[in-house]
């Protein structure tokens, strides 16, 4: 049987619906990473030196639920467009980059280690927005947000590191 020219090279039905789950799996598995890195860290965080405009600990975890959702969408709507290409080999790197963040930062308190690891996120998550511009608007308004929350988490930890250093 062949694929019809409207169906070639673009994903539909199920199998669309199956990577939409097997993004969500991969975002979730990093936010697990994440999720093990701070278990039983809370009372050492609040016990750390903090600016006066750290925001109070009950909001990360929502912050994260939305924009790990966000991330999940975005990488699915480039890979329906162009499939595994360099954009979604971007998204894996900020993706790994993103679950190694968390353990540097509460499991080992590496607050300077994971500054520096926390640029290096930043600047994957650069180069993921501008390879997402050049195949979907969505995609990249969808990954602003994260961005955006990166850079106030690195200003964050800077500030941590700075303090309790």
């Amino acid at each position: 049987m062949e694929m019809s020219e409207r169906t070639r090279g673009r994903p539909t039905g199920a199998r669309t619906w199956w990577a939409l789950l097997g993004f969500g799996a991969a975002v979730f598995v990093a936010a697990a990473v994440g999720g093990l890195g701070v278990r039983g860290t809370s009372a050492e965080y609040a016990a750390l030196r903090q600016p006066s405009w750290a925001p109070p600990d009950w909001l990360f975890g929502p912050v994260w639920t939305v924009l790990y959702v966000l991330i999940a969408i975005a990488g699915w709507l480039v890979w329906r467009r162009v499939g595994f290409g360099p954009a979604l080999w971007a998204w894996v790197v900020q993706l790994v980059l993103n679950a190694v963040w968390t353990p540097l930062f509460f499991g080992a308190g590496q607050y300077g280690l994971a500054f520096a690891e926390v640029v290096l996120l930043w600047l994957a998550i650069g180069l993921t927005v501008a390879l997402f511009r050049r195949v979907s608007r969505p995609a990249t308004l969808l990954m602003l947000p994260y961005w955006a929350w990166v850079t106030f988490a690195a200003a964050l930890n800077f500030a941590v590191w700075r303090l309790n250093g």
